[in-house]
This record gives structure tokens, C-alpha cells and sequence, in this order.
């Protein structure tokens, strides 16, 4: 357990410089004391770390100084390879350096944990994209990837859904990846961050000078916050349906694994023929109506009224083409 700590506390200084000993017992969960010991323990074993006293002092290696990873286990090793995600890497212009980084890694690895890499490489394999899709067209990615790094404002022009293009000179703040599609969040404009889709900018350039990014902006928090919104903003109604029995992994496919369970955890008992009445989150009765046709008869949809019509509607539709035999 010490020795788990001793590295990570090294670890820690080697990544992010100098670090008071609070800020370190604040990281590795232990009292000041114990970050004491620790550092001491180090400077015994050799390492090169000092203190520098006063207000604005701390722990730090001497420059220059850098572990090898023969600290790191089989399984940690492992787990490197599956965050490599060559696609995307090769999309921000990484592919290549993703792949050196990679022969590095494992050169420097220990035979045991080396080992185990390499099967990792070779037996799991992540593709990101969903099925029956195709990838987004992102011809500026290279430019919102540069402006990301560099602190570069960029001005785009933006096709809004409508279609309708619009101006922006955006200062980005972070790019995500999301069920492989790139998001870009960003302040535009001057206004609050923002979300927007790089495969609808049809325009971009980088423009001149550099912008502050807030220290205090966390870019996994932010997403976390505006998926959580976006959800909520998407699920504006509600449809009371029933739903046969051994349909449950059919449902999670057509609406959603996560809106399904939910639905499916508050339903009551089932009635003599195994029907259920659970209640699902809408977008619209429109989108709703499409979504549930492709569940057949093995749902009935109880309310709204406009959506029940307008399933029926649908369904005597369909028994006037298919019930007229065709010559």
C-alpha cells in the first residue's frame, strides 16, 4: 500500500511540478504528516526532491529528473491500450504519434506488464461509431483542433438547423467525442460556452492573437451538465403505453436503454396476458409516433389521444395497402 503511494506521490510531482504539502495529502487522501514521511522516505531511496520554503514554496524534483514506468502493474499497463483510439486520434492529426507513443510505452514496460499490453492490442479492438450510420464529414476539424490547443479564437460560419448559416468568431474551449461525433464547446462571440457540431461548420479560419481560457473551466463537467440538460431538454412529453411481454430488449433498442429500464423498473404487474403499462419520456408526438410504429403490435399506445389517432390513423393506412391484393 506505501509503495502504491510513494510512486503516485512521485508520479504527482513529476506531472505537475512543484505541489505544497497540502495540495499532495489533498490528492493521495493522507495527513500532512504522512506527505511528510513519504517525502522523506523518497529523499532516502535517492530521489531528487527538495522543498522549497516560504508562502509560495512546496515539493518539487529536480529538473530534469524522470521516473521509468516500471512502476506501473500488468492490468494498468493493459488499461493504456484500450485509450488509445486510433480513429479519432488519426482525425486530430495524432495517428501517427498515438503510434510512437504506443512503441514507446511498450519498450519501456517491464516483460510482465508488457506482455499483457500486447494481448490487449491484439484481442480488443473499439470502434466508436454506431451501426448503420455513417461517420460525420469534418473538413475543419484540424482548424477547431488547433484553435483548441493554441488558444487561437476562430471564426466560423455555422449551419444552424433550419438550414440558416450564421457568423461567429468562437474561442474554444475543448473538443468532445461522443458516440463518435465531435463536439466542439466554446464561447462565442463573447457569450457563455456553448455546444456546437464541427460537422456543421461549412467555414473556418484561425484569426489572429490568442484568448485566456478560464483556469476554472472543466471541460468533463461541462459536458456532464449539458448532456444531463440536453436529456431533459429532448424528453418534453410523456406517452402511457402497453407493452407485450418479451419485447423488453427490442424496447431498450428502439428507445433507448436508459429510458427503457426506467420505464420498465415504475411499470405495474402485468395483466393476465403479460402486457405492461409503462410510461415513456417524448420528444414530440410526431417523433414518438415514428418511434413506436417500428414496435408493431407489440404496443398500444393509451395516451396521449392525438398520438393514439394518429397511430390508428397510420394502422388503417397500412391494412388498406396490405389488404388489397395487388395483380
Amino acid at each position: 500500500m506505501r509503495a502504491s503511494r510513494l510512486l503516485s506521490l512521485l508520479l504527482l510531482l513529476q506531472t505537475r511540478g512543484r505541489m505544497t504539502a497540502t495540495e499532495l495529502s489533498e490528492e493521495l487522501e493522507v495527513s500532512i504528516r504522512t506527505v511528510y514521511r513519504d517525502v522523506e522516505a523518497l529523499s532516502s531511496a535517492g530521489i531528487p526532491v527538495y522543498a522549497d520554503r516560504g508562502p509560495a514554496g512546496g515539493y518539487q524534483l529536480l529538473d530534469g529528473y524522470r521516473t521509468r514506468l516500471n512502476g506501473l502493474t500488468a492490468e494498468e499497463a493493459s488499461s493504456l491500450f484500450l485509450a488509445g483510439l486510433p480513429g479519432p486520434a488519426a482525425e486530430l492529426g495524432l495517428g501517427e504519434v498515438a503510434a510512437n507513443a504506443e512503441l514507446k510505452l511498450l519498450a519501456a514496460l517491464p516483460p510482465e506488464p508488457r506482455s499483457h499490453a500486447a494481448r490487449m492490442r491484439e484481442r480488443f479492438h473499439l470502434d466508436v461509431p454506431g451501426w448503420y450510420r455513417d461517420a460525420d464529414q469534418v473538413p475543419f476539424l484540424s482548424e477547431v483542433t488547433e484553435a483548441v490547443w493554441d488558444q487561437r479564437p476562430l471564426r466560423m460560419t455555422y449551419r444552424r438547423w433550419g438550414p440558416r448559416d450564421v457568423e461567429r468568431l468562437a474561442h474554444p474551449y475543448g473538443l468532445v467525442l461522443k458516440g463518435g461525433t465531435w463536439y466542439m464547446v466554446a464561447a462565442a462571440d463573447g457569450g457563455e460556452p456553448r455546444t456546437y457540431r464541427v460537422s456543421r461548420i461549412v467555414a473556418a479560419e484561425l484569426s489572429g492573437g490568442r484568448f485566456e481560457r478560464p483556469d476554472d473551466f472543466d471541460l468533463a463537467a461541462y459536458w456532464e451538465r449539458y448532456a444531463a440538460d440536453f436529456r431533459a431538454r429532448m424528453h418534453t412529453g410523456e406517452a402511457l403505453v402497453r407493452v407485450a411481454p418479451g419485447i423488453e430488449g427490442l424496447l431498450r433498442y428502439t428507445v433507448g436503454t436508459e429510458v427503457a429500464d426506467a420505464a420498465l423498473a415504475e411499470a405495474g404487474p402485468p395483466d393476465e396476458d403479460g402486457w405492461v403499462v409503462v410510461r415513456l419520456p417524448t420528444e414530440s408526438v410526431r417523433h414518438a409516433h415514428w418511434l413506436l410504429l417500428r414496435l408493431g403490435a407489440d404496443i398500444e399506445v393509451l395516451e396521449p389521444p392525438e398520438l393514439r389517432a394518429q397511430m390508428a390513423h397510420t394502422v388503417a393506412k397500412l391494412a388498406e395497402l396490405y389488404g388489397t391484393p395487388r395483380d
